[in-house]
Order: structure tokens, then C-alpha cells, then sequence
């Protein structure tokens, strides 16, 4: 399968998500991926992360971030371990980073440092707040970012206690923002001969999430809150509503839906009710309707109610995590593939979202602490008695 980034080499110095989530879409897209790593420390700090481990410094939690990479050790702090890396960078496409804001330049990781080695070098940063301003040296991460930028208390029923998103969604996000940016910033460098810096922050990423929340509180001052049943701020019905066995989500965006949900429930006095009779009267009624809508979808199964609207108006069962990935459409998606890790085999991972004329990516597993470093090595000119000299001296 010929991949979009076949041929381009990225050097990463990552930890734990943002970083990682993004090399390993840049990797997934076929750019060489190696991920430089401490050798005094075990590596990423995601390889010692449990609970679920396979073999030393490799766990599940490093593979769900880190598949179709390359890993390379060396002490980045040694004089040696900086020439290596400018031998790397002479040639690799960008260098990637998701360190504090102030330490890519004390690093030597940035434009200013590199560009003298490689005039197309891209550096790719991601910062929790930045590299430019006055919290340029704060550790940050994904949940403070949520709860700074609101999202906390948008999350979770009106009457309960601020509730963060239940995954590292800003982490997701900026990475993914980053690996987009680096990929311009790289056709913009083969163009003009000229790399650069491009910096995301996980707070600015967080803050650009709020969207329509955002633009209203700005221009008009509305504060979005919570709303039950996680309804939509504006639409209804949008929200979950109680099924025989639990909870389906339904959608109604616009008038037609509305329409083809009361053919579906056979319910003509809702239609008729005037507390329901368009979408502003709905809105200002939700807590109504709501009720009236569990007395109707209460009386069937949530698989019931989902095969009887499929396809006709917005709809989905509430899955737990292991409804979600046991629910046979994955197979039908093949969101789910088998990779060869030495420690699992047949290890299940989950596959790349994008799809390339129809084709899932080819996916491969996260690599051991430094198992390309000789080979990395040797490419860039040393020789086996140099290697052995480097991993004495705790170099690689």
C-alpha cells in the first residue's frame, strides 16, 4: 500500500499522550517515525504504565499511542548524544516535541538550534501553555486543561459536581492539530527551502473546542451550563432517553426528524400538544417532554428501539466499553486488527480512523526500548565498536 508519507523521517522526543497520539498518525500515514528516547530512564514514561505490561519497559497502555514507530535511545544532554541528533536532523523532515514550554530551546529542539544543521527542518511543539508567555515553564496536562477552559462544567447532570470528559480528549486533539500543522509546515519546506516552528497548546486546543459555546458567550455573554440527560444546549429532543433495559441517545436535529420520530411511536397527541408544536416551544418545554419520551421508549429494549428507527432518525444504544468494542459492526468496519508484538502475539489494536481508497492503514506494533538504535546508528556512520563504546558510557 503506497502511503502519503512515504519517505518522510520524523524524530520524536515525546512522553506519555499528545506527543505520541500525534508521531503515531504521521507513522500510520508512512513517515519514518523515531522516537528518541532516555536511556537512564526507561524510556517514555508510558512504558511503565499499567496495569497491563509486556515483557520490561513495554505495557499496553505505550502501544495504544506509539504503533508503526521506531525507537532510538540516546542521552540528548551529552555532547555525543547532540551530534547524533544533528546527524539525524541533517536527515529527517521535522523534529516533534511535548515538552514544557521552556525547554525544546535549553534543549537545542527548536528552529533557531537546528536550522543551521537543516534550513527544512519543521519543529514541531506542543506545550501545555505555550512557549511565549508567562506560563512557559508550568507542567500541564490534559484533565487541568479541561477544567481551565470549561469543559468541566458543561460535563455530567446540572445537580452533580464538575465532571471532566472521561478520556484525554485535549491530548487527542492537540496532537492531532500538530500532526496537521507539522505536515503543512513539511510541504511548505520542500516548497520554499525554508522549515520553521509550529506550536500547539493544550490549552489554547482546549479553548478552541469551546466553538459555539464559545462565539455565544463572547458576542452575546450566554453562559452554557449543564443540561440533563446531556442534552443538546439548543435542540431537542437530543439527549437520552430511558429505554426497558437502559438508555438510548436520540438526536433530533432538525423538524423532519421530530416529525418521522412521532410516526415511529405512533404518538399523535404529542404532535398535537402545544408545548411540543416546533423547536422553540420543545426547548422551553424540555423537561415535559422528556418525560413524556421515557413513558413511550420505556416500554421496549434499547436494541429494540434502535432497530426500529435505524436509518430513519438519529439513534444509538449507550454502550459500556466492552458493548462498544464487542459490537459486531466493527468487524464490518474493521476498526479492530491484529498486530504481531513479540510479548502478544495477536495483540488487538485499534486501527487508524482514516481510510485510503477505502483501505484501513496498515498498522504495526510499538517498539521495544531502542531496538532500532544499532541500526540507526549505522546509518548515520558508526561503527559497531563506536555503538559498544556509547551504550558503555550510557550514551545509547
Amino acid at each position: 500500500m503506497s502511503l502519503p508519507l512515504d519517505g518522510v523521517r520524523v524524530l520524536t522526543i515525546e512522553q506519555y499522550g499528545a506527543g505520541p497520539y500525534c508521531s503515531m498518525f504521521l507513522a500510520d500515514m508512512g513517515a519514518e517515525v523515531i522516537k528518541i528516547e532516555n536511556p537512564a530512564s526507561g524510556g517514555d514514561f508510558a512504558r511503565a504504565t499499567g496495569p497491563y505490561f509486556l515483557g520490561e519497559n513495554d505495557s499496553l497502555y505505550f502501544q495504544s499511542f506509539n504503533l508503526n514507530k521506531k525507537s532510538l535511545t540516546l542521552d540528548l544532554k551529552s555532547e555525543v548524544g547532540k551530534e547524533i541528533l544533528h546527524k539525524l536532523v541533517r536527515s529527517s523532515h521535522a523534529v516533534i516535541n511535548n515538552m514544557r514550554g521552556n525547554q525544546p530551546a535549553k534543549l537545542g529542539l527548536d528552529y533557531a538550534a537546528l536550522k543551521a544543521v537543516n534550513s527544512k527542518i519543521v519543529c514541531g511543539h506542543i506545550s501545555a501553555y505555550g512557549r511565549d508567555n508567562s506560563r512557559a515553564s508550568w507542567p500541564g496536562y490534559d484533565y487541568l486543561m479541561q477544567a481551565e477552559a470549561g469543559f468541566l462544567s458543561v460535563t455530567g447532570e446540572p445537580d452533580g459536581p464538575p465532571a471532566r470528559f472521561g478520556l484525554s480528549i485535549v491530548d487527542f486533539m492537540t496532537g492531532t492539530m500538530l500532526a496537521y500543522g507539522t505536515t503543512a509546515a513539511i510541504l511548505k519546506a520542500q516548497n520554499t527551502g525554508e522549515g520553521g516552528d509550529v506550536d500547539v497548546s493544550l490549552m489554547d486546543t482546549a479553548l478552541h473546542q469551546l466553538t459555539y459555546p464559545g462565539i455565544w458567550y463572547l458576542n452575546e455573554g450566554l453562559v452554557t451550563g449543564r443540561n440533563a440527560r446531556g442534552a443538546h444546549p439548543s435542540v431537542t429532543p437530543s439527549q437520552l432517553v430511558r429505554s426497558k433495559d437502559g438508555w438510548v441517545f436520540i438526536m433530533c436535529q432538525n423538524p423532519r426528524f421530530w416529525d418521522l420520530l412521532l410516526d415511529g411511536i405512533d404518538h399523535e397527541r404529542l404532535g398535537k400538544d402545544e408545548r411540543f408544536k416546533d423547536l422553540a416551544a420543545r426547548l422551553e418545554n424540555r423537561d415535559a417532554l422528556t418525560v413524556e419520551l421515557d413513558k413511550v421508549f420505556s416500554d421496549r429494549t434499547t436494541e429494540d428501539w434502535v432497530e426500529h428507527f435505524k436509518g430513519k432518525i438519529p439513534i444509538s444504544p449507550v454502550y459500556n466499553m466492552a458493548e462498544a468494542l464487542d459490537n459486531p459492526f466493527l468487524d464490518e468496519t474493521e476498526m479492530v486488527t491484529e498486530v504481531d508484538h513479540p510479548d502478544r502475539p495477536s495483540m488487538r489494536v485499534l486501527q487508524n480512523p482514516i481510510l485510503l481508497d477505502g483501505q484501513r492503514l496498515p498498522a504495526g506494533p510499538g517498539p521495544k526500548l531502542g531496538q532500532d538504535t544499532d541500526e540507526l546508528l549505522r546509518e548515520a556512520g558508526y561503527t559497531d565498536g563506536d555503538i559498544a563504546s556509547m551504550r558503555s558510557d550510557g550514551i545509547v
